[in-house]
């Protein structure tokens, strides 16, 4: 099965080929340069709108969290709503929940996680998707209230990697979603050390977990995609997309790419083959009830 490859906040983090991350044009143009998972970040505004958008606040200062829809949509920030319903079905998903401060004030239900889980339960009946957070507390609420949805525990730059995967397995998250960083912290030269990366996949696989590794530059990314990891969050996607796509083989066909989505369990003869069904078994890399396949990050 191939790895997914992930357009990070769509066609890549910032600007890239005039493109402003986190919007219809980036994910759109993600989409058509051939990916099959992008990645988004959503947030909640004042008035529990959830939007798209990576930063708390805009560059003159004002927080997403004071906002209304209202006045989020005179800024031309995108609305989650919107982004799922023009998505094409057959793309998967990856949203990267980002908790506010604020949530600490709202009931559980109210905060950005409560917001969050009755939408993607209901989108992951329709499409591959997935939800990672750096927020421990944020995936316990997504998991009691969407149980089928698969997640995945975000790391910072140079999180220990030891402390990460106990956490995402005692947590009941599915997938391991690394910062490059970690895997490079205290190799030579920034390098990743391929026996650590097998003996890491290695553990998550037997655990029924996966690795998602967000960041990579190419050669990075060639690395860990030869070494088995699951899913990779890229920057500059068209690039990525040709740079990973394997040799043409004469078996594959469009059914093949729905053994790719981030999510499934590796190996398991029990893993379903669709991604939203990843509550009982749930898994990266097969498809969802849609289609599925290439797929992004912090």
């Amino acid at each position: 099965m191939r790895p997914a490859v992930i357009g990070h906040r769509g066609l890549g983090c910032g600007v890239v080929a005039g493109h402003q991350q986190n919007t219809i044009s980036s994910i759109g143009a993600a989409v058509h340069s051939g990916a099959r998972w992008v990645e988004a970040d959503v947030r909640r505004l004042a008035d529990d709108v959830l939007v798209v958008a990576h930063d708390a606040a805009y560059p003159d200062g004002t927080r997403l969290a004071d906002i209304t829809g209202a006045e989020a949509d005179r800024r031309g920030t995108l609305r989650l709503s919107t982004l799922l319903a023009e998505l094409p079905h057959r793309v998967g998903i990856n949203l990267d929940l980002k908790s506010s401060m604020d949530d600490c004030l709202p009931s559980p239900g109210q905060t950005t996680a409560g917001l969050l889980a009755p939408v993607v339960a209901a989108e992951a009946t329709r499409r591959p998707l997935m939800v990672s957070s750096f927020d421990p507390a944020a995936l316990w609420l997504l998991r009691l209230n969407a149980p089928r949805v698969p997640l995945g525990l975000l790391t910072w730059h140079r999180f220990p990697v030891e402390m990460a995967v106990a956490a995402c397995v005692h947590m009941d998250v599915e997938v391991l979603a690394l910062h490059v960083g970690s895997l490079r912290s205290g190799t030579a030269r920034g390098q990743i050390d391929s026996g650590v990366l097998t003996s890491l996949l290695s553990l998550l696989h037997r655990c029924g977990r996966q690795l998602l590794v967000w960041c990579p530059q190419i050669a990075l990314a060639r690395l860990l995609v030869s070494a088995g990891t699951d899913a990779v969050v890229v920057d500059d996607l068209p690039e990525a997309l040709v740079a990973l796509s394997p040799s043409p083989q004469p078996s594959t066909s469009c059914s093949a790419a729905a053994d790719t989505s981030p999510g499934s369990r590796p190996q398991h003869p029990a893993a379903p083959s669709a991604l939203p069904g990843w509550a009982t078994q749930r898994a990266l890399r097969s498809g969802g009830q849609a289609d599925a396949h290439h797929d992004g990050g912090g």
